[in-house]
């Protein structure tokens, strides 16, 4: 009778040891592919984010270009994918290297292992998501260069920037190089993405000059945008793509993490527009749309480095600041005659610079120390994405040439290098 009982005893404890074995490969399982599916998502929404960035190009820039702002936006996309998928990841995330500069190899060599990421997600999905971060980058240099620059060296340099730059400086803190190593900190990109991008711009802004007819006699000549309701479509398409953008870096779906993440990226942006349509009256005494727009991308920008760092209330903070500096950044840039079309160096660079030292004041995070490190991040990163930018662009300044002649930028490029307009309704008499 007690054998029997004690073999009872035995086989209830085997299948209760089994039963909570499956039921915690189950919820691995289960925690994966939720993980995976939230991330995929997000790779989705930061898809639709090349959208936004062309209908905002297209909207702030004239009519006659808009189709040279659509080509380049359109294939961006795809040179973009193809040479991070060629080289760009393994250069961006090498594995074991000094710190500064690695190569784990040619082409896309998948770890389909169980434990890949931690078990958050695929490398499949973490190639992609990563991917579409690289491809933003490039767009960012697109409408501060527009009407002006030839389109075959324009894609000669986002090729280096995508396939090389940005990748190598990434290694820097995502891919676990010396500036992580440091403690250097920034979630989703206002230094890694946003400056790096910001940096090339204003590298091509120099190389390439100022739109003719831009400046005269000390004065800014305005050159009126093509579609007003385009540009405010395409920062509505940024915004929300920036919830994937954002939301996609907590790399898991942790429910109270993406959450905070989502408000803060949310309430620093509304917080952007305000501050844009503050900082443009008391610039131009006017209720400025183009300063509220280009306000609420600077918040996004600003909060992006910290967005799970911070409260809501610094996130209101973070933002306001960005949207009246992003206005008074513009404007300083026209005092120096850098003719940026769309005010992307004052969104991304000035922008992503200010929520990088964000983390060191507010936040989780804040303190000297750590304001110092994201110092040393800010320079390090700008030092070399700008250098390397400005080398390129004079280089094939003095090879294959930059600048479209004056026939060209005068009559459209549109006409010249792609045989169409963007604008074709036209009314019988």
């Amino acid at each position: 009778m007690f054998s029997t009982i004690h073999l009872l005893a035995d086989a209830t404890l085997a299948t209760e040891a089994v039963t909570q074995a499956v039921t915690a490969e189950q919820l691995q399982t289960v925690s994966l592919t939720t993980s995976n599916v939230w991330m995929l998502v997000s790779t989705m929404l930061v898809f639709i984010m090349a959208l936004g960035f062309a209908c905002v190009e297209a909207g702030f820039t004239q009519a006659k270009n808009t189709v040279n702002i659509l080509f380049k936006n359109t294939v961006d996309l795809s040179v973009g994918l193809i040479s991070y998928a060629w080289f760009g990841f393994n250069l961006m995330y090498p594995g074991e290297f000094n710190g500064i500069f690695g190569f784990a190899g040619w082409g896309l060599t998948p770890d389909l292992s169980p434990s890949y990421a931690g078990g958050a997600y695929t490398y499949w999905t973490d190639f992609l998501f990563q991917a579409m971060f690289a491809a933003t980058c490039a767009t960012i240099v697109s409408g501060a260069v527009a009407e002006r620059i030839k389109i075959t060296s324009y894609f000669i340099f986002t090729f280096f920037l995508v396939g090389f730059i940005y990748p190598v400086l990434g290694s820097w803190h995502w891919g676990g190089g010396w500036l992580s190593q440091m403690g250097f900190y920034d979630f989703a990109g206002s230094t890694v993405v946003h400056s790096v991008g910001g940096w090339a711009a204003l590298a091509g802004i120099i190389a390439i000059g100022a739109r003719k007819g831009k400046y005269v006699n000390g004065k800014v000549v305005d050159k009126p945008g093509s579609s007003v309701p385009l540009a405010v479509i395409g920062v509505f398409l940024l915004w929300f793509g920036w919830f994937g953008f954002n939301g996609g870096s907590v790399l898991s779906a942790d429910p109270q993490s993406i959450s905070l993440v989502l408000v803060t990226t949310t309430l620093a942006a509304a917080a952007g527009g305000v501050g844009g349509w503050i900082g443009g009256y008391i610039m131009f005494k006017r209720y400025d749309l183009g300063m509220v727009l280009n306000g609420i991308l600077a918040g996004l920008v600003g909060i992006t480095a910290g967005a799970d760092q911070m409260s809501p209330n610094e996130a209101i903070l973070i933002g306001i600041v960005c949207g009246i500096v992003v206005v008074f950044s513009a404007v300083t840039m026209d005092k120096f005659k850098l003719d940026d079309c769309v005010g992307a160096v004052s969104v991304h660079l000035t922008c992503g610079i200010i929520g990088t030292l964000a983390i060191g004041v507010l936040g989780a995070k804040a303190g000297m120390d750590q304001f110092v490190t994201q110092l040393i991040g800010v320079a390090a990163y700008g030092a070399v994405a700008f250098t390397s930018s400005l080398a390129i662009f004079y280089g094939l300044k003095f090879t294959v040439g930059v600048r479209v002649s004056e026939e060209h930028e005068s009559e459209g490029l549109d006409s010249h290098e792609h045989g169409i307009r963007g604008y074709t309704i036209t009314f019988d008499n």
